[in-house]
């Protein structure tokens, strides 16, 4: 675990941070909003893979995020390259013993933050594939509730220009990086069961990231809008939308 501790601070003060910000030269607002100790979670949208490297790059505090499982378990020579990374790169695998992935996810979450540490999380679950921001799943309310950290919400602009999703390059712009005011949710205690109550809890949550952002809000889940889209694609065929119509 030090080791990964001591990897993390290489990467983002030696070997891959000063790079970013010399080359991208991120713009932050409202990092004054993250406590400097204690434990917070850092709910943000999700634009772009690079949203992980962008958004803990313009923080002083390790930001932790859980990854899959797998990329801990490989064997083999690539498997540890990827485990050392991922855990180098401030990220903890799934904990499955509790069942499920989300369940999983929320397990290594309640360790991180039980530690005392800033913890990132994207309610939509996945990517967003056209920049709207999608509706949150409510395990970030659940953790709010279950841990009683504060909820930190956070707008990621521009890392869907750098590097955008399924496309191995992009363009150049300075990525924003917007961190809000602490969320309480302390007047939900011992609701952490109430269905309601954590839709409720995730809208606010979403809400906030969107006034930070300023992407439109879509009331849909972005795996399914996914879904929809490849469906929508598939039943067009290829080359249906260039194609003139011809006058009846």
């Amino acid at each position: 675990m030090r080791r990964c501790g001591l990897f993390y601070w290489f990467l983002k003060w030696i070997a891959l941070g000063p790079w970013l910000k010399l080359i991208f030269r991120p713009r932050v607002t409202g990092a004054e909003n993250v406590p400097d100790e204690g434990p917070a979670i850092l709910a943000s949208n999700h634009l772009s893979y690079a949203d992980w490297l962008f958004m803990p790059l313009t923080l002083s505090r390790r930001v932790t995020f859980v990854a899959k499982a797998e990329y801990f378990t490989s064997p083999g020579l690539k498997g540890w390259l990827q485990k050392t990374f991922f855990a180098g790169s401030g990220q903890v695998p799934i904990d499955r013993s509790g069942g499920g992935a989300s369940e999983g996810a929320i397990i290594s979450a309640k360790r991180v933050l039980g530690d005392g540490e800033l913890f990132g999380i994207y309610p939509e679950g996945t990517r967003s594939h056209d920049g709207k921001l999608y509706r949150g799943k409510v395990g970030v309310a659940r953790l709010a509730l279950e841990t009683k950290a504060p909820v930190i919400p956070v707008a990621v602009v521009g890392t869907d220009v750098v590097a955008p999703p399924g496309k191995t390059f992009g363009r150049f712009t300075r990525p924003v990086v917007r961190f809000g005011k602490p969320l309480d949710f302390s007047r939900y205690e011992g609701m952490e069961n109430d269905r309601y109550i954590l839709h409720s809890i995730t809208d606010e949550i979403m809400y906030e990231i969107m006034r930070l952002s300023g992407q439109e809000y879509v009331d849909m889940y972005a795996s399914r809008a996914k879904e929809e889209q490849k469906k929508a694609e598939k039943d067009a065929g290829p080359g249906d939308a260039d194609e003139p119509k011809l006058a009846s």
